[in-house]
């Protein structure tokens, strides 16, 4: 096997909220194998590399977006890829029946600050570079599900419904992309280890709508019936799966959305 097996060094790529949690991973990994890439996140993260650019974005905000790609462009003079990995999870209830109208219980603005940045920034983005992708007749944008967009989950309704929303944008987009040689695939993560997004905040959250404590959900990470493995997955088992799909190892793949869970599933 080829040093440079996935043939990706030089391509470039923009991954949004890669300041952290698994977009930090992504970043490092295609970095690794000497890709060029641009960091749309609100933060800079940790990384510093010669092939890293750190561009300051609201990935909800057309504007933003459109003067990211734009700039990535008049830089590189192409795109070779697209990661859609910024997401928020808020866990809350849809009723919660002893204490109505709690903190736990979802809001409006729950609702709405989910999908704006799981699903809006995924069209602004995906529609941003597929122009330029399009006009290529090459590339691949990979969507960041979730498996709890697969199979639902307690205590997280709306998010899960922002990542089923991405399993069906990325089977759509796929379907249309297809005739210019650019391919749309999903990634969905289960439980995976412990990373600045995962704080007590969530956990008490994620708690209390599961009628748990925190101890009980901590158990749930490292659980055998939970996850058949056994552990919580690695941020680099999703980011080396992240670089496959962008090399073109994987050039007849498109359209569906793979879990990376442990064999973690409801059944």
């Amino acid at each position: 096997m080829s040093k440079d097996w996935l043939g990706i060094t030089d391509k470039v790529y923009v991954v949004t909220g890669g300041s952290s949690g698994i977009g930090a991973a992504i970043v490092k990994e295609l970095l690794d194998e000497g890709a060029y890439v641009y960091n749309a996140d609100l933060k800079e993260g940790e990384i510093r590399h010669s092939h890293l650019t750190f561009v300051q974005t609201d990935v909800t905000d057309k504007q933003a977006v459109d003067n990211l790609v734009e700039r990535v462009i008049a830089e590189k003079d192409r795109i070779d890829g697209l990661v859609n990995n910024a997401g928020i999870n808020l866990p809350r209830l849809l009723v919660d029946a002893k204490e109505p109208n709690s903190k736990y219980e979802l809001t409006v603005g729950d609702f709405e600050k989910m999908f704006a940045v799981n699903v809006k920034s995924v069209f602004l983005l995906s529609q941003a570079v597929a122009r330029q992708l399009v006009k290529q007749r090459a590339g691949v944008i990979v969507n960041m599900a979730s498996e709890a967009g697969l199979e639902g989950s307690q205590g997280q309704s709306i998010y899960s419904g922002t990542k089923a929303a991405i399993v069906g944008l990325t089977r759509s987009w796929a379907k249309e992309l297809g005739e210019y040689n650019v391919r749309v695939v999903g990634i969905a993560p289960g439980i995976m280890e412990a990373t600045g997004l995962r704080t007590l905040a969530y956990e008490e959250a994620l708690a209390y709508t599961r009628h748990k404590t925190v101890d009980d959900i901590r158990a749930g990470y490292k659980s055998k019936t939970t996850t058949p493995l056994g552990r919580s997955g690695k941020l680099s088992e999703v980011a080396d799966l992240v670089a496959y799909y962008l090399s073109d190892r994987s050039s007849y793949i498109t359209g569906i959305t793979t879990n990376v869970a442990g064999g973690k599933s409801r059944g």
